[in-house]
C-alpha cells in the first residue's frame, strides 16, 4: 500500500493522540469523597451498564493514572455507551499524575496545544518530564507534538519512553505504528497495531490499517522468495 494511502488512514494515529487533548481535563473530587477502589471495581463488573457507567465516573473523578488498568477491559464492552465513557476515562486518568503542581502544568500544556502554541506546549511537557519522568502522559503529549510538527525521529523516541513505562498505551502504539508504516516498516507497524487493537478493540479504522499492513508484509515476503 502506498504512503498516500497510509496517510489516508492517519485518523487512527493522529486523532488517537490529538483527540485526547480534549478528554484529559482533571476533575477534582469533593473534599468529603473517599476513593474506594474495591467499590469501583465491583461497580465496573456489574451486569447493568448504568452501574458500570457510574463506576467509571467515580473512578474518573477520584483515580489517577495507575488506576487506568481497571478500565482497559471496558474498552471492549458490549455496550457502546460504556465503551465511549471508558475511553474518555482512560485518557482522563492517564492525564493525572497525582501531583497537583504537575497536574496544573499539564493542563497549561494542554491549553497551549489547543491554542496552537506548539513550541510553548513542548517546553512545558519537557519540563514536566524533567521533574517527573514517570508521568507517562507527559511523554505521550510530547510525542504528539513532535508528530504534529513532523519530527518523527523525536516522536518515536518519546513513544518508546511511553511504552517502556506503560505497555498498554494504545495511543502511543497507534501513533508509532502510523509513523513506521509511512517509513516503510510494515512488519513493525503491524505488530504495534495488533497490540493496540488487543487493548482497545474499537479503534477507528484499525482493521483497515492492519489489513493494508498485512498486504504490504506479504508483498515484502514475496519479494524475498
Amino acid at each position: 500500500m502506498s504512503r498516500i494511502s497510509y496517510r489516508g488512514l492517519a485518523l487512527i494515529g493522529c486523532l488517537s493522540w490529538v483527540l485526547s487533548i480534549g478528554t484529559s481535563t482533571v476533575v477534582h473530587a469533593a473534599s468529603g469523597d473517599r476513593f474506594n477502589v474495591q467499590q469501583v471495581r465491583k461497580a465496573l463488573g456489574q451486569a447493568n451498564p448504568q452501574r458500570r457507567v457510574k463506576g467509571l465516573q467515580k473512578l474518573s473523578e477520584l483515580g489517577t493514572a495507575k488506576d487506568a488498568a481497571l478500565v482497559y477491559p471496558l474498552l471492549g464492552d458490549a455496550d457502546p455507551t460504556v465503551r465511549q465513557i471508558a475511553l474518555a476515562t482512560v485518557w482522563q486518568l492517564w492525564g493525572k499524575s497525582g501531583d497537583p503542581m504537575i497536574d496544573r502544568r499539564y493542563q497549561e500544556g494542554l491549553a497551549l496545544m489547543k491554542a496552537g502554541d506548539l513550541p510553548q506546549a513542548l517546553e512545558i511537557f519537557s519540563d514536566i518530564i524533567l521533574k517527573q519522568p514517570e508521568f507517562v502522559e507527559a511523554w505521550n503529549k510530547r510525542a504528539t507534538l513532535h508528530y504534529l510538527t513532523g519530527d518523527y525521529d523525536l516522536s518515536m523516541q518519546d513513544c518508546e519512553e511511553v511504552l517502556k513505562r506503560l505497555a498498554q498505551h494504545f495511543g502511543a502504539l497507534v501513533g508509532y505504528a502510523q509513523m513506521l508504516a509511512e517509513r516503510g516498516e510494515p512488519e513493525r507497524a503491524l505488530a504495534l497495531m495488533e497490540r493496540a487493537n488487543k487493548i482497545n478493540p474499537y479503534l477507528p479504522n484499525a482493521e483497515l490499517m492492519m489489513s493494508a499492513l498485512r498486504v504490504q508484509v506479504e508483498a515484502n515476503r514475496r519479494k524475498l522468495l
